[in-house]
């Protein structure tokens, strides 16, 4: 017995001898069939090559998935199969038949289960195991012929009713974020009064929107090369527009503050995740032109947030309040109406099926073959040619190298095994994002971070700076018109009317009424009040400096402490003050305008997404990046004769219009620069460092409003005429199929 167990040992390694060196030689081949298959793809447009090479199917019999109904064995019939030996059961079992195939759909092409010398996950590493480097270049190999493949695929399923339907789709995720980075800057002024936020308390809301935007691009762009565009997608935008939709109706700053990070983390997967998804159901020469488009609905979310903000936000009567806790003003009704595309996005993206190049990607063929069945269907019928077949008969899919992790066991706790879960994909993320600093794309992700660093620094600088500045010199303008009244004195009157910008000094009051009145930018210096009577007021950029108060009467006033600045109250009463802050809407010129503003320097971007739309595949990404940042950089020095509201709203429409073909060139060359297992993380990644430099820029240049101007001009055009020359050194990707 011992003889004969021995002879069967030496036959099952001698069988996995000679599959192993099968195996290396089909790799070679492999390697020279890619060069093969570009050339016929110039020559002759067509797959043929994927479907007729019997050499290379030879080959791969050897330790590749087998067709239904031939042998598992190369050049053998049923007969010598059902005859093997006992010496080759070992290795049948590692040669197996694609199990995910069944009836209509054809097999795989390349094997997407773990193979001999590949680690399955939970499996201890066998002692025949490849070294992974190898493993790795077969892989590159099969992913590079692939990607050729799915050219020509993508090219017979056409573009047509599928690819505007996603369009559609996507355009209302990324409008939602640009709803989502204009509600900041629209709610700032009204949330903070209506919550009576302190002045060392402004300007958080801000900051913390973007850093959780920072924090969801990384997290929703990596993850979406783990689970999928769609699903990570859903999950992104159901956040957002749930915590969107919750922060409206809290009433402490902490709490809204908290909704709205939350939600600015689910709304920072939204771009990463888009292009992604997009970019991977177009052909090469649709790729450029159509992904510009798409950056539109960006602009179409600032329009919509501006249009919203100037209908609804000034108007103080839209609110109702339950008792003096709780308020619900106009702003928070503009926020829930900026939470419906977000919700629309989710609807319609339920409809929506996976990308089928992450489905290829990660071993999937059977889903990826039915999805682009799926789009060539739909596309032919919207063409009036529902007779065409779909022709495609295998599909090239990589081999999968699954990580080795350790499992605990099915006696373990639950909690045990949903930490180590997490763990493991935690893990996972990270070593996806440090492959994007790994040979081939390490250097252009350092360029890319550079530039989408610098463009954000200062657009988004001067985004702030130009609104800011604009206000300073209104408020300038306002200042020039007050009214200065000294040493008056009234007896017996009754004030039922607004009083507005005015300084009173050294004013007497006495036995005068204040009723159902407002003071708005009023200040009263070393005045006296005698015996008066204050009833149903409210007083806005009011204050009280060096006054006293005698035996006078306060009745539902917000008057108190906070404005009573060195000021004696002498045998007076309050009842039933005011609580909370009082909004300032009511006839509010100045927040019409400032709405009105950005409403047109949003509008101003479209011709500029025009332009880059039809000229993105014809002068190139490059030319578009570096031109745009440059243009923009120059521009900023014309903001030395903006003297006036009227010429810096023209310089505010002149620089976005120049710069937003650069953040159309960004997406594109981002989207195409990255293979597919980690182009959502790379973008992610990218878009971090975007909002991380809109927050920077937020302070840096607001903190710089009314001090100089030669700071931020210099500041902005230096690092985007930076920017600039730094995108001029990335790799043209115009003429690449997606990788």
């Amino acid at each position: 017995m011992d003889e004969i167990h021995s002879g069967d040992t030496s036959l099952v390694q001698g069988a996995r001898d000679i599959a192993k060196e099968a195996k290396r030689h089909a790799s070679r081949t492999v390697g020279r069939s890619v060069d093969r298959a570009s050339d016929e793809f110039s020559q002759h447009n067509n797959y043929d090559r994927f479907q007729d090479d019997e050499a290379m199917d030879d080959n791969r019999r050897a330790y590749g998935p087998t067709p239904p109904g031939q042998s598992g064995r190369g050049g053998g019939n049923e007969e010598d199969e059902g005859a093997s030996s006992d010496a080759t059961e070992g290795h049948d079992d590692e040669d197996e038949i694609y199990e995910g195939e069944y009836q209509g759909v054809p097999p795989a092409y390349g094997d997407g289960k773990p193979q001999d010398g590949r680690v399955a996950l939970g499996q201890p590493v066998p002692e025949s195991a490849k070294d992974r480097k190898e493993l790795e270049n077969e892989r590159q190999a099969d992913e590079e012929e692939m990607a050729q493949q799915y050219e020509l695929i993508m090219q017979e399923c056409g573009h047509g009713r599928f690819q505007w339907q996603l369009f559609f789709v996507l355009g209302l995720a990324l409008m939602s974020d640009g709803v989502e980075v204009f509600v900041v800057g629209f709610v700032l002024p009204s949330a903070e009064t209506d919550m009576c936020v302190p002045n060392s308390g402004a300007g958080w809301l801000g900051s913390i929107v973007y850093l959780g935007m920072m924090l969801g691009a990384f997290f929703w762009g990596g993850l979406s090369d783990k689970l999928g565009r769609k699903q990570c997608l859903l999950i992104a935008m159901s956040v957002n527009g749930f915590f969107a939709f919750l922060s409206s109706f809290v009433q402490g700053y902490s709490m809204f503050l908290l909704c709205r990070m939350v939600s600015g983390f689910g709304i920072g997967g939204a771009v990463p995740i888009v292009f992604s998804y997009f970019a991977e159901v177009l052909a090469r020469e649709k790729r450029g032109e159509h992904l510009s488009w798409l950056c539109m609905f960006w602009m179409i979310g600032g329009i919509y947030a501006s249009a919203m903000a100037w209908a609804i936000i000034p108007h103080y009567g839209w609110s109702f309040s339950m008792g003096s806790a709780y308020q619900f003003h106009s702003w928070r009704v503009f926020v829930v109406v900026c939470a419906l595309p977000c919700v629309s996005a989710v609807v319609a993206l339920t409809f929506m099926p996976e990308s089928p190049r992450f489905f290829l990607q990660n071993g999937k063929h059977d889903e990826a073959w039915m999805v682009l069945k799926h789009i060539h269907d739909t596309n032919m019928r919207a063409r009036g040619e529902p007779e065409r077949v779909f022709t495609v008969n295998r599909i090239k899919v990589p081999r999968q190298l699954d990580d080795l992790v350790e499992m605990q066991s099915e006696t373990a706790n639950p909690v045990a095994k949903a930490f180590m879960k997490v763990r493991a994909e935690i893990r996972g993320l990270w070593m996806t994002f440090m492959r994007c600093f790994s040979y081939p794309v390490r250097d252009n992700t350092v360029k890319l971070a550079v530039v989408w660093f610098t463009l954000s620094f200062g657009y988004y600088g001067l985004s702030v700076w130009f609104p800011d500045v604009i206000k300073h010199l209104q408020a300038d303008e306002y200042a020039s018109r007050v009214k200065i009244h000294n040493g008056e004195r009234t007896e017996d009157f009754t004030f039922n009317f607004t009083l507005e910008n005015q300084i009173h000094r050294n004013g007497v009051f006495q036995n005068d009424r204040f009723i159902a009145m407002r003071f708005k930018a009023v200040t009263f210096i070393d005045s006296t009040f005698d015996n008066c009577y204050f009833e149903d007021v409210s007083s806005v950029g009011t204050s009280f400096k060096n006054c006293t108060f005698i035996e006078s009467f306060f009745y539902n006033t917000d008057i108190d402490d906070s404005k009573l600045t060195n000021s004696r109250v002498i045998t007076s009463s309050f009842h039933h003050n005011k609580t909370g802050c009082q909004m300032t809407f009511d006839d509010d010129y100045s927040a019409y305008w400032v709405y009105f503003v950005n409403f047109l320097g949003t509008l101003a971007v479209l011709p500029g997404n025009i332009v880059s739309a039809l000229l993105m595949d014809k002068i190139g990404r490059l030319s578009m990046l570096g031109g745009s940042m440059v243009l923009s950089g120059i521009s900023c020095f014309f903001l030395w004769f903006g003297t006036s509201e009227s010429m810096m709203i023209f310089m505010l429409c002149l620089y976005n219009g120049l710069s937003i073909s650069a953040w159309n060139s960004l997406d594109v060359i981002t989207a195409e620069i990255y293979p597919t297992d980690r182009r959502g993380t790379g973008f992610g990644f990218c878009n971090a460092m975007c909002k991380l430099a809109a927050v920077l820029g937020n302070l840096i240049f607001g903190s710089l409003v009314g001090v100089s101007k030669a700071v931020p001009i210099l500041l902005a055009s230096a690092v985007l005429v930076t920017g600039g020359l730094v995108g001029l050194r990335l790799p043209d990707t115009r003429a690449n199929v997606l990788m």
